[in-house]
């Protein structure tokens, strides 16, 4: 019995010494190879950081730029990396220092990061003849404007009904430099991998007939899906479709063919059966990521005319019973969506995060 007795406290003993031996090397290590991490950030708009870490004994360090949850990273022996980040917002700089035995220590710092914005790209006309400016949101101030947009948020029934995976939430839109910026994040939130934003003007601004032009930058990339687009402003009563659908513009992203092709399309009732009409507009060099586009429609009782940088690609007559929907006023919507039955998953290839740009809207009528 004492030699079970003491064979059971040797061991004891032994796991009760590389326990403690085990916390000493966790506790301390960081400790001493001391990580200090210093982030110079540009102040002339380009988005380019510098960052700069030391520690004694290191052989190695890993950084990240807080760019998404799954960004891959950056090695480097001497601790020194550059970043250029191609949105303004705030990020977080992480590195992770390793030492010769493979003690490690982590340091983080909060930048805040301004870009300037390339302003380039087709502006609209001020003004049309016979017709005159009846309302405009250029997006001055920090802040949206709730007095004539409000947010939507979560994912909707069936992912907003078209199954996608993204959930929306106020803090994925801002109000800088007189742009809204909608961005589309890789993050887990309110148990989905993506976050981002809708704003709509229902029960506050309504439209029936007019010109709307929306000069904006879009987003690229799988399972990417901006849109610009009204609903009638009877949806609470009469339901969708009977309500009616008009989409200035949604742009399906995913390569060559995609990220350069946007689409007005028409949903309705007819007679009791649902339809759709759609058109494409592809531009004939370059993508809609790379500068401001202007998208428009010219709306009256008889027709609906879609445009890119005032340029007509699509007309729809709407005079006919089965279209009655669209002589009745509409609210805007605008939002960025990821994933869904039309664009499919975000792959590979899908780099977050992702922005639509606004500088303004205007709507003119007679």
């Amino acid at each position: 019995m004492k030699s079970i007795i003491a064979t059971t406290t040797k061991v004891l003993l032994l796991f009760l010494l590389t326990s403690t031996v085990s916390c000493s090397k966790a506790e301390h290590a960081p400790a001493s190879l001391n990580l200090q991490l210093s982030v110079e950030v540009s102040n002339d708009g380009s988005g380019v950081v510098h960052a700069n870490a030391t520690a004694n004994n290191a052989d190695r360090y890993y950084f990240t730029f807080g760019k998404s949850n799954n960004e891959e990273g950056l090695r480097s022996t001497d601790g020194k990396a550059s970043v250029t980040y191609t949105s303004s917002g705030k990020y977080t700089i992480k590195v992770t220092a390793y030492g010769p035995d493979n003690t490690s220590a982590v340091a983080t710092r909060e930048i805040d990061v301004v870009v300037a914005i390339k302003d380039e790209g087709y502006q609209s006309a001020d003004d049309y003849p016979g017709m005159k400016l009846v309302w405009k949101d250029d997006f001055s101030g920090n802040a949206l404007n709730t007095a004539d947009w409000s947010f939507e948020t979560g994912n909707g029934v069936d992912g907003w009904g078209n199954a996608e995976q993204q959930y929306y939430k106020p803090e994925n839109t801002s109000v800088r430099d007189g742009y809204l910026t909608i961005t589309a994040k890789k993050e887990a939130f309110g148990g989905f991998q993506y976050t981002s934003s809708r704003i709509k003007t229902q029960y506050k601004k309504t439209f029936k007939y007019g010109r709307i032009d929306i000069r904006a930058k879009l987003p690229k990339g799988q399972g990417i899906w901006p849109a610009l687009w009204m609903l009638g402003a009877n949806i609470e009563e009469v339901k969708w479709p009977y309500s009616g659908e008009i989409d200035i513009m949604e742009l399906v992203g995913g390569g060559p063919g995609k990220d350069n092709t946007v689409y007005g399309t028409l949903h309705f009732d007819d007679n009791g059966t649902y339809a759709n009409i759609s058109q494409p507009y592809t531009l004939p060099t370059g993508d809609f990521s790379q500068k401001f586009h202007v998208f428009s429609i010219l709306w009256d009782e008889n027709r609906i005319s879609w445009f890119v940088d005032d340029v007509e690609f699509y007309t729809q007559e709407i005079s006919s019973a089965a279209r009655k929907e669209f002589q009745e006023p509409y609210f805007l919507l605008i939002n960025l969506a990821v994933g869904g039955r039309w664009p499919g998953s975000p792959d590979a290839t899908t780099t977050f995060p992702q922005q639509m740009m606004v500088d303004y809207i205007k709507v003119f009528q007679k």
